[in-house]
């Protein structure tokens, strides 16, 4: 499935780090940062992370909420969040469903070998549940301003 702005976002509910449950219909009347991520605690998904956490202020002062997202477990989401005082939700896609209706579960390569995995993506929601900008393959510097642009441009 191939998402564009100006779609419905595809609605989920998800068991979430601290063991409770998010559904995007939930979040109705707020603008989400919906990012999409290969794996907690590796590099480039700590700094990540740890961007949007620093930003965190800014982003609840134009009234959005930030959501990552990937096929890792309740469990290692609950410590990453706890490692690095992560102040927004991760929800585990263990099945892959939710990265399979963004498009984000594509098929990699490194190294000449092939396999399937997360493409970094950012999803920005607007309050009705409109996909109002998308940023594929994702480069972590700088990410979470361009992101916060966009979030005060809504």
């Amino acid at each position: 499935m191939t998402l564009s702005t100006g779609d419905k976002a595809p609605d989920f509910n998800l068991p979430t780090d601290g063991g409770g449950m998010l559904a995007l219909k939930d979040l109705k009347g707020k603008k989400v940062v919906l990012y999409f991520y290969p794996k907690d605690d590796t590099p480039g998904c700590t700094t990540e992370a740890q961007a949007f956490r620093d930003a965190i202020k800014a982003f609840e002062k134009e009234g959005a909420v930030i959501v990552g997202a990937s096929k890792d477990s309740v469990a290692r989401h609950d410590k990453f969040k706890a490692k690095y005082d992560l102040p927004f939700h991760l929800v585990s896609d263990e099945d892959g469903t939710l990265c399979e209706s963004y498009g984000v579960w594509v098929e990699k390569n490194m190294y000449g070998r092939k396999y399937m995995g997360i493409q970094r993506a950012t999803f920005l929601i607007d309050e009705k549940g409109v996909i109002r900008n998308i940023w594929p393959k994702v480069k972590v510097k700088q990410h979470a301003d361009e992101v916060l642009a966009a979030v005060k441009a809504l």
